[in-house]
């Protein structure tokens, strides 16, 4: 499964990457991305990945700018540290809602839902 991290704390990207890697060693992190303006370049300029874990307060903005700027096919899993915005998170391609800082034994209970979801769809 290929993966873009949007996050603009590094600690908290690379905390993320060690997670999902030691979850499921065959996931590929294409990249971290750490504002709107450079997660819409990536985007745009890069395959699609199978799932995206997307922080909403970036430096430059809110992640959800990126969906006003770009059609966002891809299988969303917010991850903040903020749960006021749940609702909006599901209105855009969000399949899981993760609030920071991610507990490694939630993770792994959420994985295979999600994993689920990811498989649904990426079929269609």
């Amino acid at each position: 499964m290929k993966v873009l991290i949007i996050e603009d704390e590094p600690n908290a990207a690379q905390r993320l990457s060690k997670l999902l890697l030691k979850e499921n060693s065959s996931i590929a992190i294409l990249g971290n991305t750490d504002s709107v303006e450079s997660s819409v370049k990536w985007l745009q300029s890069n395959p699609a990945p199978d799932l995206i874990f997307m922080d909403i307060q970036l430096g430059d903005g809110l992640s959800f700018e990126i969906f006003k700027k770009m059609e966002v096919t891809v299988p969303v899993i917010f991850t903040t540290a903020y749960d006021e915005y749940a609702l909006k998170a599901f209105k855009v391609n969000s399949v899981d809602y993760l609030l920071k800082p991610i507990d490694p034994t939630e993770l792994k209970m959420h994985w295979k839902n999600l994993k689920h979801c990811v498989d649904q769809i990426s079929i269609k």
